[in-house]
């Protein structure tokens, strides 16, 4: 502190570059030594994988992790770069021994989804389209959910939810509950059906409603 009682000034500005490892600015305002287009080398394609070995490992790595179908195997191999015949000689001796099996894998699909998440078979189809199976194979596993178990998983979903909307109309009542089972994957008749006899359990009549096509039409796909 000074005689005056200010504090002494810094004789260095805050603020200077200089002395302070920034890079020098080559004229443009681009750093020295960079390129035009933003500095660094050009980032190097991959070389196509053609060591079956290296194909083996990817595929065995993702069946470690969760059942995988032939489509979901082919398109990680893709994504890593290996070349298209590789890829079909490893699916096929995966194929061979039994480590790939779409049939095995749609039905096993159809059973834990359903039992596990109560998922109709509408929803079950798009979700296994999705994963790359074989329109037949999905028809298959989804028609062997019986539509007496289906329609029992949905009453029970719909007694579930009942107590949610207690003390609301009728109408709004077989709205919302048969939306929820739209998001399910369960087409309208089941829907209507389902969500009218567990009301009339509880003593409370369902007037004719129409039930709106998008229950019916989610872009949840189908089983065809």
């Amino acid at each position: 502190m000074t005689d005056d009682g200010e504090l002494p000034r810094r004789r260095r500005r805050r603020g200077s570059g200089r002395g302070r490892g920034r890079p020098d600015r080559a004229p443009g305002g681009a750093a020295s030594g960079a390129t035009a287009s933003g500095g660094g080398e050009e980032p190097r394609e991959r070389p196509p994988v053609t060591d079956p070995e290296e194909a083996r490992a990817i595929c065995l790595k993702q069946l470690a992790w969760a059942p995988r179908t032939r489509s979901q195997l082919a398109n990680a191999m893709r994504r890593r770069g290996v070349t298209e015949d590789v890829a079909e000689s490893i699916l096929a001796r995966f194929e061979d021994v039994g480590l790939i099996d779409d049939k095995a894998f749609a039905a096993s699909w159809v059973e834990s989804r359903h039992l596990g998440r109560s998922v109709g078979r509408r929803k079950l189809a798009h979700e296994l389209h999705h994963r790359g199976v074989a329109g037949t194979v999905v028809r298959e596993a989804v028609d062997a959910l019986s539509p007496e178990i289906e329609r029992a998983t949905a009453f029970a979903l719909v007694n579930r939810r009942l107590a949610s909307t207690a003390g609301q109309p009728a109408a709004l009542r077989a709205r919302r509950l048969a939306g929820m089972l739209a998001r399910k994957g369960y087409p309208a008749g089941v829907a209507y059906d389902v969500v009218r006899e567990a009301l009339a359990a509880e003593g409370q009549e369902l007037p004719e409603v129409e039930v709106p096509l998008e229950v019916d039409e989610l872009g949840l796909g189908s089983a065809g």
